[in-house]
């Protein structure tokens, strides 16, 4: 992993690389693979779920009304959909280990 402590495509190559025998290119090939077939998925309005990882969850949330806090203006904010991600039970006690 890099020295800024976040996780990359290079980085999750670079472990494929080591740890399976990929070549740099093919292992390149699968992280990017696994990413499109996540994006397609999520875009198609599917939920994914990764064992033991967790799950990413499309929401549609409803219009409603917000409040500008610097002038307090009501305003509408527009129906939309949110991507949110849960943790399973495995990941939790792991982070929660340390």
């Amino acid at each position: 992993m890099t020295n800024n402590a976040t996780l990359t495509r290079a980085d999750l190559a670079e472990s494929l690389n080591r740890q399976i025998g990929l070549s740099r290119a093919e292992s390149a090939s699968m992280v990017e693979t696994i990413l499109r077939l996540m994006c397609e998925a999520l875009a198609n309005g599917e939920n994914v779920k990764i064992s033991s990882f967790g799950t990413f969850v499309l929401r549609d949330k409803n219009e409603r009304v917000g409040r500008n806090p610097k002038t307090g203006v009501e305003v509408s904010i527009a129906p939309r959909r949110v991507l949110t991600f849960r943790a399973s039970q495995t990941m939790r006690e792991r982070i929660a280990r340390g």
